[in-house]
Protein backbone atom coordinates (compact mmCIF):
# COMPACT_ATOMS: atom_id res chain seq x y z
CA UNK A 1 0.00 0.00 0.00
CA UNK A 2 3.05 2.50 1.03
CA UNK A 3 4.74 2.15 -3.16
CA UNK A 4 0.57 2.59 -4.42
CA UNK A 5 0.65 6.29 -2.11
CA UNK A 6 3.90 6.89 -3.26
CA UNK A 7 3.44 6.63 -6.66
CA UNK A 8 -0.30 8.85 -6.65
CA UNK A 9 2.14 11.72 -4.62
CA UNK A 10 4.65 11.33 -7.37
CA UNK A 11 2.48 11.48 -10.17
CA UNK A 12 0.61 14.53 -8.32
CA UNK A 13 3.75 16.31 -8.24
CA UNK A 14 4.88 15.34 -12.08
CA UNK A 15 0.81 17.33 -12.93
CA UNK A 16 1.52 20.02 -11.05
CA UNK A 17 5.02 21.09 -12.21
CA UNK A 18 4.20 19.94 -15.92
CA UNK A 19 0.73 22.33 -16.05
CA UNK A 20 1.38 26.18 -16.80
CA UNK A 21 -0.59 28.50 -14.75
CA UNK A 22 -1.31 31.02 -16.88
CA UNK A 23 -4.25 33.97 -16.18
CA UNK A 24 -6.55 34.25 -19.44
CA UNK A 25 -6.85 37.91 -21.01
CA UNK A 26 -10.63 38.82 -22.05
CA UNK A 27 -11.47 40.80 -25.40
CA UNK A 28 -14.39 43.15 -25.36
CA UNK A 29 -17.06 42.93 -28.22
CA UNK A 30 -19.49 45.87 -28.61
CA UNK A 31 -22.90 44.41 -28.96
CA UNK A 32 -24.94 45.92 -32.46
CA UNK A 33 -26.86 48.44 -31.51
CA UNK A 34 -29.91 49.41 -34.14
CA UNK A 35 -29.60 52.98 -35.53
CA UNK A 36 -30.75 56.27 -33.94
CA UNK A 37 -30.80 58.36 -36.72
CA UNK A 38 -28.45 59.71 -39.01
CA UNK A 39 -25.87 62.02 -37.50
CA UNK A 40 -23.88 64.61 -39.19
CA UNK A 41 -20.85 62.98 -40.03
CA UNK A 42 -20.68 59.18 -40.68
CA UNK A 43 -18.11 57.31 -38.92
CA UNK A 44 -14.74 56.04 -41.32
CA UNK A 45 -16.00 52.37 -41.75
CA UNK A 46 -13.38 49.78 -42.81
CA UNK A 47 -14.35 46.37 -44.09
CA UNK A 48 -12.20 43.22 -43.17
CA UNK A 49 -12.70 40.07 -44.50
CA UNK A 50 -11.05 37.09 -42.46
CA UNK A 51 -10.31 33.88 -44.10
CA UNK A 52 -8.06 30.94 -42.94
CA UNK A 53 -5.35 32.14 -45.67
CA UNK A 54 -5.88 35.34 -46.23
CA UNK A 55 -6.86 39.12 -44.78
CA UNK A 56 -8.45 41.62 -47.55
CA UNK A 57 -8.99 44.91 -45.94
CA UNK A 58 -11.77 46.56 -48.12
CA UNK A 59 -10.95 44.51 -50.80
CA UNK A 60 -6.92 44.87 -50.63
CA UNK A 61 -4.72 41.90 -49.55
CA UNK A 62 -2.82 42.71 -46.24
CA UNK A 63 -0.86 41.34 -43.04
CA UNK A 64 -2.67 41.25 -39.69
CA UNK A 65 0.74 43.62 -38.27
CA UNK A 66 0.15 46.06 -41.44
CA UNK A 67 -3.53 46.34 -40.67
CA UNK A 68 -3.06 47.19 -37.06
CA UNK A 69 -0.88 50.13 -37.87
CA UNK A 70 -2.76 51.31 -40.57
CA UNK A 71 -6.36 51.52 -38.70
CA UNK A 72 -6.37 53.66 -35.79
CA UNK A 73 -10.24 55.31 -35.62
CA UNK A 74 -13.77 54.48 -36.74
CA UNK A 75 -15.51 51.59 -37.02
CA UNK A 76 -14.09 48.21 -38.14
CA UNK A 77 -16.67 45.40 -39.50
CA UNK A 78 -14.93 42.22 -39.59
CA UNK A 79 -16.83 39.41 -41.95
CA UNK A 80 -15.16 35.56 -41.69
CA UNK A 81 -15.19 33.12 -44.06
CA UNK A 82 -16.28 29.58 -43.27
CA UNK A 83 -13.00 28.08 -43.52
CA UNK A 84 -11.33 30.54 -40.34
CA UNK A 85 -10.67 29.61 -37.21
CA UNK A 86 -11.17 30.81 -33.52
CA UNK A 87 -7.36 31.51 -33.23
CA UNK A 88 -7.23 33.31 -36.44
CA UNK A 89 -10.15 36.07 -35.65
CA UNK A 90 -8.23 36.49 -31.82
CA UNK A 91 -5.42 37.62 -33.15
CA UNK A 92 -7.18 39.70 -35.44
CA UNK A 93 -8.93 41.22 -32.56
CA UNK A 94 -5.65 41.65 -30.52
CA UNK A 95 -4.34 43.37 -33.23
CA UNK A 96 -7.17 46.26 -33.17
CA UNK A 97 -7.66 46.29 -29.31
CA UNK A 98 -6.73 49.05 -26.69
CA UNK A 99 -7.51 51.97 -28.93
CA UNK A 100 -9.43 54.88 -28.17
CA UNK A 101 -12.14 55.51 -30.83
CA UNK A 102 -12.33 52.48 -32.80
CA UNK A 103 -15.02 50.09 -32.78
CA UNK A 104 -14.78 46.75 -34.17
CA UNK A 105 -17.66 44.40 -35.09
CA UNK A 106 -17.65 41.03 -35.87
CA UNK A 107 -20.40 40.35 -38.49
CA UNK A 108 -22.34 37.12 -38.16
Amino acid sequence: MTPLIDIIFLLLLFFMLSSTFSKYSEIELSNATSGGGSSAEAPKRTFVQLGAERLLVNGAPMTLKALGESIEEGQVLVSLDQDVNAQGVIDLLVQLRGRDGLNVLVLE
